[in-house]
């Protein structure tokens, strides 16, 4: 988190240099947001889930349309939320189910994967698909990768070799991942993204449609090694498709295009552009992808105060007993509506543009 937080705060405010010349000029408007933004990050997400209420009940009755959802992992499940017809009663769903989730002592890669697809029907209910995909606002758009080569293996030492070699070559050059998976954005074909033709990886586009998008939600989440991946999604290129965040695990895309703005709920206060990329301190986003970018996250000094003085994260399930890590989870969430009130505060009184911190 930055040095630069002011102490007693929650929140930590940053824009691009668009954003924040537009909010500094002009104020905070929810009907400037053309794009929200959710990265990948598993059960970080709970330190967001009472900040989407907040969104979802007091900014995006605001919006006006189109407005892009580009989610990968665990940003799209949220947004599989946002764009249901009740979506605070989908995150209210979602939240239950994430933190309540059980396993036995030991599970495989195949009690994993069909928990994740248990839990992807409460979330998605029926008739879920119709109402995401006719909404009215939003146009949900997905990154999944499409794994090459031995990376596409579901035997666990040819898919921890390719890994490896992968997260050595990335230390090198990013565009080096393009040798083990390609780009596979699914998107809703209403209107489309700023982020369609995404240079820098083979990119392969796909439409979005009721027959498919349990697949691919389920595949955006496939993190290798921990869950399956998904073969031969449905209108796409036949092959196995892997968690979006291998490549886009903040999502360094270009969010934003003509005036309008983005918004980005994040765990941290900074952008990690891929899965590899979380421990090489020198790899940035594309300065230009988040020229416009509003991004709102947990102060260090928030955090601080949580259990274990840490976000959730996938370690939990192993540091702690089911029932302690349920009972963290818990308490994680309540203690994040503190965030809800700063945020309401800051928005209500104008307060945005004295916050703001350079992206």
């Amino acid at each position: 988190m930055s040095a630069t937080t002011p102490l007693g705060r929650n929140l930590v405010f940053k824009a691009g240099p668009a954003a924040l010349a537009s909010v500094r000029r002009d104020g905070f408007a929810a009907e400037r947001i053309g794009t929200l933004v959710g990265a990948s990050g598993g059960a970080k997400w709970l330190v967001l889930s009472q900040l989407d209420r907040y969104v979802l009940s007091n900014i995006v009755p605001k919006l006006v349309g189109p407005v892009h959802l580009l989610g990968s992992s665990i940003g799209a499940w949220r947004f599989t939320c946002y764009a249901q017809a009740d979506p605070v009663a989908a995150i209210d769903r979602f939240e239950q189910a994430y933190i309540s989730q059980s396993y036995s002592d030991h599970p495989d890669i195949h009690e994993i994967s069909a928990k994740t697809r248990e839990i992807l029907e409460i979330v998605m209910p029926g008739g879920a698909a119709a109402e995401i995909l006719s909404h009215p606002v939003f146009r949900t758009h997905i990154m999944t990768v499409r794994a090459r080569h031995i990376a596409a293996s579901e035997n666990r030492l040819l898919l921890a070799s390719a890994l490896v070699a992968a997260a050595a070559l990335n230390a090198v050059s990013r565009r080096t991942l393009g040798w083990f998976f390609e780009r596979a954005l699914f998107f809703d074909a209403r209107d489309l993204p700023p982020f369609f033709d995404v240079s820098g990886f083979p990119l392969q586009k796909v439409r979005i449609r009721e027959s498919n998008i349990a697949d691919v939600i389920v595949a955006t989440g496939a993190i290798p090694l921990v869950l399956s991946g998904v073969r031969n999604i449905e209108g796409a290129d036949p092959g196995m498709y892997r968690d979006g965040g291998v490549i886009d695990y903040h999502l360094d895309l270009p969010h934003s295009d003509g005036d309008r703005l983005s918004l980005f709920l994040h765990f941290f206060d900074q952008i990690v552009p891929g899965w590899f990329d979380k421990n090489l301190s020198w790899r940035s986003p594309t300065p230009q992808n988040v020229e416009r970018t509003i991004l709102i996250s947990p102060s260090a000094e928030f955090v601080a105060r949580l259990p274990r003085a840490k976000i959730p994260d996938r370690t939990d399930f192993t540091s702690y007993t089911p029932l302690e890590r349920i009972r963290a989870w818990q308490d994680v969430v309540s203690a994040c509506t503190a965030l809800v009130d700063e945020l309401h505060e800051v928005i209500e009184t104008d307060q945005l543009a004295a916050r703001l911190l350079p992206l």
